[in-house]
């Protein structure tokens, strides 16, 4: 995929899984290492998209060859008119906006969770349609939580989730199957993951660990 100068995308092909690792590897959003996340588990590979989504021309690529995978999805594509990009805030905003941009989608609208252990919630007087189509967009899947609870939450509202697409799948080992629902991305990530200290490989080798927040 070529991004010209004036912003415009070359949109025949959508970028390779190689493409977006060294991509995200150029721009720091995918590292090596020993990481510990918040919920405990040890990995030796990090993430966060949004180190490669703040270049606006790597925005661009990765969010016009999501939309392309979408796309490809004819029940998908006759649905654009009227089709909503669902996300949960922060990180999927940029990739949601991308997203719809490059579909010529509906509308973007997100949820958002005011403090940690409280549910997910729209704002308020945002007027949602029953039978709406709604695809739910995320920078990444890792754990699952976040999109399961944005789910149930369009769908309390009477809308149905059609799809679901991400930048990056990285699935930990307690990541939930969402099958039938249709699952796009552009690269999966097969780190390798440790539920805690005591069963941790780099542990037991002496490996510096590195807390992260997300």
């Amino acid at each position: 995929m070529t991004l010209h100068e004036d912003g415009r995308c070359d949109m025949e092909l959508v970028p390779t899984q190689e493409d977006v690792v060294e991509l995200l590897r150029r721009t720091g959003a995918l590292r090596d290492g020993h990481f510990e996340y918040p919920n405990g588990l040890h990995s030796n590979e990090y993430l966060q998209v949004a180190l490669a989504m703040r270049y606006y021309q790597h925005a661009k690529v990765l969010s016009v060859g999501l939309s392309r995978r979408l796309r490809a999805n004819s029940e998908i594509r006759a649905m654009i008119p009227e089709l909503s990009i669902v996300a949960p805030a922060t990180g999927g905003l940029p990739v949601a906006y991308g997203v719809c941009e490059a579909l010529r989608a509906h509308q973007v609208y997100w949820a958002e969770q005011e403090d940690a252990g409280r549910p997910m919630r729209f704002r308020q007087y945002l007027e949602q349609v029953p039978g709406e189509k709604v695809v739910l967009v995320d920078d990444i899947l890792r754990t699952g939580h976040k999109l399961r609870e944005l789910k149930t939450l369009v769908e309390s509202k009477g809308a149905q989730v059609v799809a679901m697409a991400v930048v990056i799948y990285q699935p930990t080992p307690g990541t939930p199957d969402f099958s039938p629902l249709p699952l796009y991305y552009l690269a999966k990530l097969n780190a390798s993951y440790y539920r805690d200290a005591a069963s941790c490989e780099l542990c037991k080798q002496g490996v510096p660990v590195e807390k992260v927040w997300v």
